[in-house]
């Protein structure tokens, strides 16, 4: 069994004590407790027992303590996955960017993550996600820019040229033409939209009609013929065939009450 590390010489239980009531980290004044238990004579046994933890780890606070102070206490910050870029490949990469892209080389006029990241795969081999180049150029200090793309071996002249001309020129008939286009478009999808979704009422059945055929077939039950129309004067009896107002003959028939 190996022998247990002891504990610098500069400090004390009394002084673990007084930096444990004095720190905000909770961690911290477990840690120093459990060691100012060892400066007072207890074993290791005893100090694992107060801090909750095994000897191991009382072990590892002891080295930590004896090379950092009770500073090593403290919980630090996780350094995390390292970066795939390093300083010589950033500055490679900000002179990329500040050059801008060799059209008959690179095949683009303008730079974009995608291919940015084809570009470090092509100068040094790394293959490097989008989202995360995305977060080293952020980080460099460049930003995502929407501008127009502009070719290559364009004519600055030419073009404030032409935009002072198109300035002092009447629109054509052709834009004419193509704005009412676009205003009757708009109006039509507006059409559209309210159609779909303002709310559909089925029309009720005329209440007439309701009214004639309950009125059929009650006077159907009841043996007698129905008139086709509100207005009638009386009712005739009906036959023993069910085609009787068909074989009445017209001094059967019932008359047209006048309606002043």
């Amino acid at each position: 069994m190996g022998s247990a590390i002891c504990l610098r010489s500069d400090f004390d239980g009394d002084g673990l004590r007084l930096l444990a009531r004095q720190t905000k980290d909770a961690r911290q004044a477990r840690r120093l407790l459990a060691l100012a238990s060892i400066y007072d004579g207890s074993s290791r046994a005893d100090a694992a027992r107060l801090g909750s933890v095994t000897l191991q780890i009382v072990r590892d606070w002891v080295v930590r303590f004896n090379a950092q102070g009770p500073d090593g206490l403290i919980n630090g910050k996780a350094p995390g996955k390292p970066s795939l870029l390093n300083d010589d490949q950033r500055a490679a990469l900000a002179q990329a960017i500040e050059c801008g892209p060799t059209p008959y080389l690179n095949g683009v006029v303008r730079w974009r993550l995608c291919d940015l990241a084809q570009w470090l795969w092509e100068e040094f081999r790394i293959s490097v996600s989008q989202q995360t180049l995305g977060r080293e150029v952020r980080s460099m200090g460049y930003r995502k820019l929407s501008a127009r793309p502009r070719h290559h071996a364009q004519d600055a002249d030419a073009v404030e040229a032409g935009r002072s001309a198109s300035r002092f020129s009447a629109p054509s008939r052709s834009a004419t033409a193509s704005s009412s286009v676009a205003r009757a478009c708009r109006s039509r999808v507006t059409t559209q939209h309210q159609q779909r979704h303002s709310p559909t009422y089925s029309s009720p059945a005329p209440l007439q009609w309701h009214f004639r055929s309950s009125f059929s077939s009650l006077c159907r039950k009841s043996r007698y013929v129905a008139a086709p129309r509100v207005g009638w004067s009386e009712q005739v009896p009906a036959t023993e065939s069910d085609d009787a107002p068909d074989q009445l003959s017209k001094s059967q028939r019932p008359t047209l009450a006048k309606n002043e």
